[in-house]
């Protein structure tokens, strides 16, 4: 299957996506109202960019590629 070609931006908010989810999940986060607060935002980000409203970006398995490609990329980048 070819990879999408998603958007800088998007890849980079779904990254941060990631990240401030991880965040939140480690035992005894601090900051935990600014942290879901960044999870909204970057969620409301991620869910309007006009990458969806494209032809390649029309289809379910888009957001599915995106989230495990983002996903992937920070796994290995913690390894």
């Amino acid at each position: 299957m070819d990879r999408l070609p998603f958007p800088d931006d998007l890849i980079r908010a779904q990254q941060q996506w990631h990240d401030t989810y991880r965040a939140l999940t480690a035992p005894r986060p601090r900051r935990t109202t600014e942290l879901r607060r960044r999870l909204l935002a970057l969620s409301a980000r991620i869910h309007g960019h006009p990458f969806w409203s494209t032809p390649a970006g029309r289809t379910p398995a888009a957001r599915v590629e995106l989230r495990q490609r983002t996903a992937a990329d920070r796994t290995q980048v913690a390894a």
